[in-house]
């Protein structure tokens, strides 16, 4: 059987039935990944030897009858989450020691089976909405050779987009699973806070940063989803269960959608590109074609916002630089950023913390007359791969701004969010809309993303595969 063009939940339904053994489809993984990763450059790290082994004895126990969700399925992770055995080097340069123990995230998808083929590619230490970095160079956009798939996961992106893995682990603390997800035409799912483990963090990034799943369709999503989810004790958030996969099947009902397309304010001047405003009113008359009442808005940010996300982003930039090897090798851009960081780790994080309830309150206000937001996951196109390239501290927030202002505030809220693709500029970039709910809502924002789907069958679309015919 031919595995390339199957999804998660279709390969590990086919691994599960024994039409295709463990050891042929991560083999055909690892082979593709290889291929690809002179052009993508989508990985950090490719298991071959370990990821076969592991896979033959998710043959022996398939044989035996064992059943698991992935069992013997091929999965990649991001490369700011522990491997046992394995560095995690977080896009940056240096020697890095083997990871002791696997991250919480990592051991529930080895407790259902799945087979680590790698780890993908990120920016240094998660901070910004491209890939690329002196360690690594540039990974690239399956959809666009000359473009990014975004960032920071986008490794992830790439690999899934380009059909080198069904599903990848992201992590997203200002869009990065979003944001790459709608420049490579995914479903990106942002989970509500502590539903995918953070451990050996008790939290990331001081609360901004979440794990979860890119894949091509809602239902493979939600499936990896379910898988991961759950925590450590030692976590400070451990929100109420949920099953992902269900809400798939299920209809969401008749929904009060506000569209949203003013973006947060940054402080930084942005323009909303008009193809990318055409793509979310493409979801939006979508929305209102299955029945559906949708109203446009403004959502009432303000530079509350900023004060609380900051401080704990750069914060948490500096906290994991101090705590890594003293080899380790990072740009100009990102020793601006850990110095700033460690000058408001103190009462100015603290600040920005108690922040938190009070913005809950003005945002959550507005869902008792909506039940989800739709807003641009980005503001523009995926941008030339080269764009970032040499530019200063101070020139690359204002290209990130400029970019990506609208995810962000969802990490400061802790709530949930979906990328769906949203179509394709003029010249075949892809574009995003995100689904924007208010607390423990991921089966609302899944089930009306699977409703979507349904009707416009993003999934049937695939990049041609140029990594195979040239290399830039």
């Amino acid at each position: 059987m031919e595995t390339t063009e199957l999804g998660l939940t279709d390969l590990a339904r086919a691994i599960a039935d024994r039409q295709v053994d463990a050891v042929t489809a991560v083999t055909a993984a690892l082979d593709r990944m290889d291929a690809a990763q002179p052009g993508l450059n989508a990985f950090r790290l490719i298991r071959r030897e370990r990821a076969l082994v592991e896979a033959a004895e998710a043959d022996r126990r398939i044989a035996a009858g064992e059943r698991l969700p992935l069992l013997g399925v091929p999965v990649a992770i991001k490369d700011d989450t522990d491997i046992a055995g394995e560095p995690t080097a977080f896009g940056c340069g240096g020697d890095f020691p083997p990871a002791a123990a696997d991250a919480e995230a990592v051991r529930r998808l080895r407790a259902a089976g799945a087979i680590l083929v790698g780890k993908t590619n990120t920016c240094e230490l998660g901070q910004y909405p491209f890939t690329s970095g002196d360690a690594f160079g540039h990974t690239r956009n399956p959809w666009s050779a000359e473009h990014t798939p975004g960032g920071s996961s986008g490794g992830s992106a790439a690999a899934v987009a380009a059909g080198l893995v069904p599903a990848a682990l992201g992590s997203d603390g200002a869009g990065s699973i979003r944001i790459p997800s709608a420049w490579t035409h995914l479903v990106g799912i942002k989970p509500q806070r502590g539903r995918v483990s953070t451990w050996p963090e008790p939290e990331a990034f001081h609360g901004l940063t979440v794990n979860g799943p890119l894949a091509r369709t809602v239902a493979d999503a939600a499936l990896l989803l379910d898988v991961c989810a759950g925590n450590h004790p030692g976590e400070l958030h451990s929100p109420p269960a949920i099953r992902a996969v269900d809400a798939v099947r299920r209809d969401p009902g008749r929904l009060r959608v506000a569209v949203a397309s003013r973006a947060p304010f940054t402080g930084i001047p942005t323009r909303l590109d008009p193809q990318v405003h055409a793509g979310v009113q493409r979801i939006a008359a979508q929305l209102r074609a299955l029945g559906h009442s949708v109203a446009e808005v403004e959502l009432p940010y303000n530079a509350l916002f900023t004060a609380s996300f900051l401080p704990r982003s750069v914060a948490g930039v500096a906290a994991w630089y101090d705590r890594m090897p003293g080899s380790v090798r990072v740009d100009k851009r990102t020793m601006t950023n850990v110095r700033t960081g460690r000058a408001l780790s103190g009462l100015p994080l603290a600040a920005a913390r108690r922040l938190e309830p009070l913005l809950h309150k003005r945002i959550g206000a507005m869902y008792r007359d909506f039940d989800l937001v739709l807003a641009p996951t980005t503001a523009t196109p995926p941008p030339p791969v080269h764009a970032p390239d040499n530019l200063g501290s101070f020139a690359t927030d204002r290209f990130i701004a400029s970019c990506c202002p609208y995810a962000w505030t969802w990490n400061v809220l802790g709530w949930p969010s979906v990328n769906v693709p949203a179509g394709f500029t003029d010249s075949g970039l892809p574009v995003g809309a995100q689904l924007l709910g208010t607390a423990d809502s991921e089966p609302l924002l899944i089930s009306t993303a699977a409703q979507l789907e349904s009707e416009l069958r993003w999934d049937l679309l695939r990049p041609d595969p140029w990594w195979l015919r040239d290399c830039p």
